[in-house]
């Protein structure tokens, strides 16, 4: 199942098992020409070995860029409490601790997830949700290391 060596790999998706990081490399290859393939590829992946949060990533990712909002949005809350939980913190995000956006695996997915949250609301038109989300990385990442500023000033430009 593992068609992909280090050598081979079109993403360095970091640590993950050769089965699931087989899996997002497909997917990531598929997108292009094929993006319903791509889907199933990253919810094998993510179906395999949930605790793998670049699978959750990918999925979010692909759907964003499709349009499907909503389904992004799914996957990307879904993603967020994986993470949040591997981190040992609360689910919802006003009860995390600030961060040092360079932390642990789990704790920068949570925050970089948590900024494509409020990228996806803002999409979906929901800017003061958008804006809610973006208060709340503001508190936990008041260095703006995760890149969430720039969504803030998206949500400037729709206002």
């Amino acid at each position: 199942m593992n068609d992909f060596t280090p050598d081979t790999d079109l993403i360095d998706f970091g640590e993950l098992s050769p089965e699931v990081n087989a899996l997002l490399q497909k997917g990531v290859a598929a997108y292009r020409r094929d993006a319903d393939a791509a889907d199933r590829y990253f919810r094998e992946a993510l179906a395999l070995s949930p605790q793998e949060l670049p699978a959750y990533y990918c999925l979010y990712k692909i759907h964003t860029y499709m349009g499907n909002l909503d389904v992004a949005w799914t996957v990307a809350n879904e993603g967020m409490r994986e993470a949040a939980r591997q981190a040992g913190w609360p689910s919802d995000p006003e009860l995390w601790p600030p961060q040092n956006a360079a932390g642990a695996a789990a704790e920068r997915f949570a925050l970089f997830t948590l900024k494509a949250l409020s990228f996806i609301e803002l999409k979906r038109g929901k800017r003061d949700k958008a804006l809610d989300i973006l208060r709340i990385l503001r508190t936990l990442d008041p260095r703006g290391s995760v890149g969430w500023t720039v969504i803030y000033e998206l949500a400037q430009g729709v206002a």
